[in-house]
């Protein structure tokens, strides 16, 4: 009886540690308490079993931006537009622009009452002197005896008219004159290329020709 009631002992004390040895799944208590493998590895190898490579970006060129001109008129200035192959793609554009030009030398009677300027203006004509009466203006109610570019022939001229007891001055005749630029950018290669192109076509020089790097080139701005 001693060894039977002994051997159920041990048989209960067995039946009630053998679960905590075994682990709730039994036989993988061990496996599970194991480390896990790191994310990193879980990665996918690269297919030709080196490095990745990463690309550098590539930045766009940088376009020279040019002007040249003076074009007497626009229309002109659309011509040789239109004679380009590749106006489009260089943003071909006409620039209209206001300057000032060296003034003339006008030799001329200075202003009086109107009254007295249209009798002095009728006996001028009676010499067959070539004049004319100035209607508006600061200079209204002179007499202009010419008009001249160069200072050497208006003073010629001045001292003619003096000789004939006119009471003539010589004066600056300010001057303005709208001229027109062509305008467009391309990279620096094709920019001298186009230059030559529109030279040619233009068949005179351009007073100037100027090359630069384009600034501040916007980019759309793309939605989310």
């Amino acid at each position: 009886m001693r060894w039977m009631a002994l051997l159920l002992l041990l048989l209960s004390l067995g039946l009630y540690y053998l679960p905590d040895y075994l682990g709730p799944s039994g036989g993988m208590a061990k496996v599970a308490s194991g480390s896990l493998p790191r994310v990193v590895s879980l990665k996918s190898p690269d297919p030709e079993g080196g490095p990745v490579k990463v690309v550098p970006s590539q930045e766009a060129p940088v376009l020279s931006c040019v002007r040249l001109g003076w074009i007497d008129t626009a229309e002109r200035a659309r011509e040789l537009i239109n004679s380009q192959p590749l106006v489009s793609e260089a943003g071909f554009a006409v620039e209209e622009e206001g300057r000032a030009l060296p003034p003339l030398y006008w030799v001329l009677i200075p202003p009086q009452p109107r009254e007295v300027a249209l009798r002095q203006f009728r006996d001028i004509q009676r010499q067959g002197i070539d004049s004319y009466l100035v209607t508006g203006g600061e200079n209204r109610n002179a007499i202009s005896l010419g008009l001249f570019e160069h200072r050497k022939s208006a003073i010629s001229m001045l001292e003619e008219k003096k000789h004939q007891n006119l009471n003539a001055v010589l004066v600056n005749f300010p001057r303005n004159q709208i001229s027109y630029a062509l305008t467009f950018e391309a990279e620096p290669d094709l920019a001298e290329e186009l230059v030559q192109a529109v030279k040619a076509d233009y068949g005179n020089d351009f007073d100037f020709v100027e090359f630069r790097p384009c600034e501040g080139v916007a980019t759309p701005e793309k939605n989310p």
